[in-house]
């Protein structure tokens, strides 16, 4: 028995041994595997689809996801050219909302130090490659085609934003009011309960602007809304030829701004916190606080400050709230410390009446340097760029006027709606001349023509309100659009020439974005989507062409179209994608359709087919 003992026991050890290195080599490839660079969207999201759990139109929630999957060829198909995808895995219903650099359950699972005092908690965090989801954003249940502007500004379906709870938090300042499947605006806001309208001829009177109109004959364009709630100050500036940039995190009153992009009304999630707000200097006529809930004293008017920055010479502020009339002591002390701030930032009351005050700030540079020396906030530094933006800090100072805007006592601007064709003083910034503007502008109309007859089989007069243009340059696209019922949100790329500043002086507004990363707003916001040559630049940057589609995807509303402009390998790499993002060819075009004879970009139209999970099925029914 000794003997039998002895000899089991080398081929144990030996048993032994390959066990414990199978189990290293498997740990080692597990490990380093998983962080290959390489990894596809496809691999990733098929992960997150196990992980996460997920429904087909028509298939079986209750079915085992994993061995629903395990097949390989279901997902692949191999074409002439490569790899054909086959079907993205479809994310877990609880993410139809899902904002990938605004999620706070990613910050919680990251352990971010944030400063909540700072609003740090509601700015940009994105997640790293090997977080993201990957995978199709599913609909709400019962979602329906939203409805049609200019119907929308006043209901959207209940369905597609089930969130009521500030009906009933806002229930007496008339926010929004729940009817059945549809959900009410009645204009009202926290200081204009009886309606925006009336509040904004309220605005223009106090300003003693002419019929009550508060663009001042086309003077008044832009306005930046700052804690806009639901829009309806923006809303109800439309008609007045007026457009606002209405801005509000995603805070204790969630989902208001997914409720004003729902309402066709132009919108961005974002934050007065630490970093400056994606906008150039002086950009707006107007900035509006209707009870913000912002301490706009702290770290020495930080905020005020940057409010002062993105305003133009002459530009007002509009703030009501109870600081502005209340006479209780707290809401004094904020008064008199708000009004010595404004003071030593050169700000004048231009009028104050029942609960609203309106500031407007100087014209030149003059009251700057007047001050006494070592005044607080202090001017900013010589070599500080007032238009650098992209994830750069708020400055406590003074931003002070280019030469040319000290000198003409103003921006120089045309009217509304010449401004919107008329080359801007900051043109020669670029080192473009008035006839470059002028060609870019009748180039764009050519190929907004084209887009238009290339779309006419699939759209009428209000198919679309929201347009994205994806590398806006000049602003051209979106000028080309005038006379639709339409409103773009025009992106620049933060790595290149910052021409935003031209953009707003056209009289449109936009913002600063880097497409490696996901943009700034809810699911399903955007009818239209133009890509001019995003898909080659990001190529560039080494970024995957697989997430940008899928971010594309996860911003456009169902039915809703993407413009891809480019060459055409790219146009070639998005069909093998269509049908895995249900998309549909509308219709494909060469430049020569433009009259472009030395161009090799190609035009490819896709829309975006309304598909439900299984959930969303049983929801309808």
């Amino acid at each position: 028995m000794m003997r039998g003992r002895s000899d089991g026991a080398p081929k144990r050890r030996l048993f032994t041994s390959v066990g414990i290195v199978a189990i290293v080599l498997i740990f080692l490839y597990v490990y380093f595997g998983s962080k290959d660079s390489g990894e596809t969207a496809l691999e990733y999201g098929s992960r997150s689809l196990r992980k996460l759990g997920s429904s087909y139109l028509g298939g079986d929630e209750d079915g085992d996801l994993g061995s629903k999957h395990e097949d390989s060829s279901k997902w692949l198909d191999e074409g002439e050219d490569g790899i054909m995808l086959k079907s993205f895995p479809v994310c877990d219903d609880r993410h139809s909302e899902l904002i990938p650099c605004l999620d706070r359950h990613l910050i919680y699972q990251m352990r971010l130090k944030l400063d909540l005092s700072l609003m740090e908690h509601y700015e940009r965090h994105c997640p790293l490659p090997e977080r993201r989801y990957n995978c199709l954003i599913p609909p709400p249940p019962g979602y329906k085609i939203p409805i049609k502007w200019p119907k929308s500004r006043d209901e959207v379906w209940k369905a597609n934003i089930p969130h009521t709870h500030l009906a009933h938090e806002k229930s007496d300042q008339n926010w929004m009011v729940v009817k059945g499947d549809k959900i009410n605006f009645p204009g009202g806001g926290t200081h204009f309960h009886y309606g925006a309208d009336k509040y904004i001829a309220s605005i223009a009177n106090m300003l003693n602007f002419s019929n009550n109109n508060l663009n001042n004959e086309g003077r008044l364009r832009t306005v930046f809304d700052v804690g806009c709630g639901v829009a309806s100050f923006g809303a109800y500036l439309l008609s007045s030829d007026i457009i606002a940039m209405s801005l509000a995190p995603n805070d204790v009153h969630q989902n208001q701004i997914q409720f004003a992009l729902e309402r066709g009304i132009p919108a961005y999630l974002g934050v007065l916190g630490t970093k400056r707000l994606p906008y150039p200097s002086r950009s707006f006529e107007l900035a509006h606080c209707s009870r913000c809930r912002i301490d706009w004293l702290q770290r020495d008017g930080i905020l005020l400050l940057e409010l002062d920055r993105v305003l133009r010479p002459g530009g007002y502020f509009a703030y009501s709230s109870p600081e502005a009339y209340a006479q209780d002591e707290e809401d004094l002390r904020i008064w008199k410390q708000m009004s010595a701030l404004v003071e030593r930032m050169c700000w004048k009351i231009a009028a104050k009446q029942n609960q609203t005050v309106i500031w407007v700030k100087p014209l030149t540079n003059d009251c700057y340097l007047q001050r006494e020396p070592g005044t607080q906030p202090p001017m900013c530094r010589s070599d500080d760029d007032p238009d650098a933006v992209w994830g750069v800090n708020m400055e406590a100072c003074i931003t002070p006027y280019s030469d040319h805007d000290h000198n003409t006592g103003g921006s120089g601007l045309a009217p509304w709606p010449a401004r919107l064709t008329s080359p801007p003083p900051r043109l020669a910034d670029f080192g473009y001349s008035n006839d470059m503007w002028e060609k870019d502008t009748q180039l764009w109309r050519r190929r907004v023509d084209n887009y238009w007859n290339l779309l006419s089989p699939k759209i009428s007069s209000d198919t679309i309100r929201n347009v994205m243009d994806m590398k806006a340059n000049l602003g051209s696209f979106a000028a080309a659009l005038k006379d639709k019922d339409v409103w773009v949100m025009n992106v620049v790329p933060e790595d290149g020439p910052n021409t935003l500043k031209l953009i707003y002086d056209r009289g449109l507004i936009g913002t600063v974005m880097n497409w490696c990363e996901a943009f700034s707003t809810y699911p399903r916001t955007y009818d239209l989507l133009h890509a001019w040559t995003v898909f080659s630049d990001i190529e560039k940057k080494g970024c995957s062409g697989e997430d940008l589609l899928l971010e594309m995807d996860r911003i456009l509303r169902p039915t809703g179209f993407v413009i891809i402009r480019d060459k055409q390998p790219v146009i070639d790499f998005v069909k093998k994608y269509s049908s895995a993002l249900h998309w549909e060819a509308v219709g494909t075009a060469d430049s020569t359709s433009d009259g472009e004879q030395d161009s090799d970009e190609v035009v490819f139209i896709v829309q975006k087919k309304l598909w439900l999970t299984s959930e969303s099925l049983r929801e309808t029914d």
